[in-house]
């Protein structure tokens, strides 16, 4: 098993690699220019020059490369000066410990150093370090609602199979996974704020936190209801649909019948072994939508001003602010890939009939 997640690992890289390449190539060769965009249409010539040197624009795109791959590694080479003091460090240091010492180089491991935003000057790890724990109590409480309503609503529309239960479950399930986000997102907000807010004291918009009087800030959970359940209806569609139908090719299944024969419970036969080995497919879709709830529900968030990963990422892209963008972009890729590797890995212990060896 160790050999099968060291080799997931190491595609997980590879796959980073590609993406890191890829983000890079679209931003580097977009027509605007990142030292107008850092200053304004009015600077200078010798100030604009400036700047293009301290960004490494005079370089070819292959050194840019490198320095952009050595910046966001956690494991870089560097020379002891370059560390102390370089361009693209922009007057802030690395804090790095020195690993292997390769002459007049050495390997060493870092925080990840995603530049600094155009338009605030701020470094990109703060202001995505600022967002995404919104982002992840937002996905977390979402996908957390789709899961426990989709698993409970499979589970009884397979036991009661054909009843008007299941056929009702089955037509509401199918509108669900045809229905956007973000325009449930609008409807929640036009009935359940706009229509009913007097009744339910929810906000039309509102991100999680918020400051009072004095300045302090204190969060506001009330405005993760709405986002969450438009969020969550897509993925409680999909869970109780595939719920549904594994639970349902297990129930048919000849050790079921068998556990009936030796006079199990109904309720033992239904959890400990129906359910048990229903939940494959059920995980890889709660992964996949953890995953891309994670990595930011863009057009949730706009709608109702919840200032996480998605909502910087839109405003980035909008500002032409290439770092943040960039930084998202690639925060979104490492969580898609760690996720699938976390769910190769649960596949193992859900599932005792796959085995690792030979993989």
């Amino acid at each position: 098993m160790l050999t099968y997640i060291l080799k997931r690992f190491l595609y997980g890289i590879l796959v980073m690699f590609g993406v890191v390449l890829l983000v890079f190539l679209i931003f580097d060769t977009l027509p605007a220019d990142p030292a107008r965009l850092k200053l304004g249409q009015r600077a200078d010539v010798q100030s604009i020059e400036n700047i293009r040197k301290e960004l490494g624009l005079d370089l070819s795109k292959f050194e840019r490369f490198k320095l952009y791959l050595n910046d966001i590694s956690p494991l870089s080479i560097h020379k002891t000066k370059d560390v102390e003091s370089h361009w693209y460090l922009n007057d802030k240091k690395y804090s790095f410990v020195k690993l292997i010492p390769l002459g007049k180089r050495a390997l060493v491991a870092k925080k990840p150093y995603l530049r600094r935003s155009f338009q605030t000057n701020r470094e990109v790890s703060d202001i995505l370090g600022g967002a995404i724990p919104k982002t992840f109590l937002l996905a977390f409480f979402s996908i957390l609602f789709a899961t426990a309503v989709g698993i409970i609503l499979g589970i009884f529309a397979a036991v009661w199979q054909h009843s008007f239960f299941d056929r009702a479950t089955l037509i509401v399930s199918t509108i669900g996974i045809s229905v956007p986000s973000y325009f449930s997102a609008a409807v929640f907000q036009i009935v359940f704020a706009s229509k009913l807010g007097h009744i339910t004291g929810l906000n039309i918009r509102g991100d999680l936190t918020d400051f009072n009087d004095m300045g302090d800030e204190y969060m506001v959970l009330k405005n993760l209801i709405l986002p969450v359940l438009a969020l969550g209806i897509r993925p409680v569609a999909i869970i109780f649909q595939l719920t549904r139908s594994s639970m349902l090719d297990v129930l048919s299944m000849d050790y079921i019948r068998t556990a009936y024969a030796k006079g199990l419970k109904f309720i033992n036969v239904l959890f400990k072994h129906a359910l048990r080995n229903s939940l494959n497919p059920v995980v890889t879709a709660v992964s996949g939508w953890f995953a891309g709830l994670l990595a930011g529900a863009f057009f949730v968030e706009i709608i109702f001003d919840y200032k996480g990963l998605g909502f910087q990422t839109i405003k980035a892209i909008d500002n032409l602010d290439f770092p943040v963008a960039m930084g998202a972009i690639l925060f979104t890729a490492c969580i898609f890939v760690f996720i699938n590797i976390l769910v190769d890995i649960l596949y193992g212990v859900l599932d005792p009939r796959i085995s690792f060896k030979g993989k």
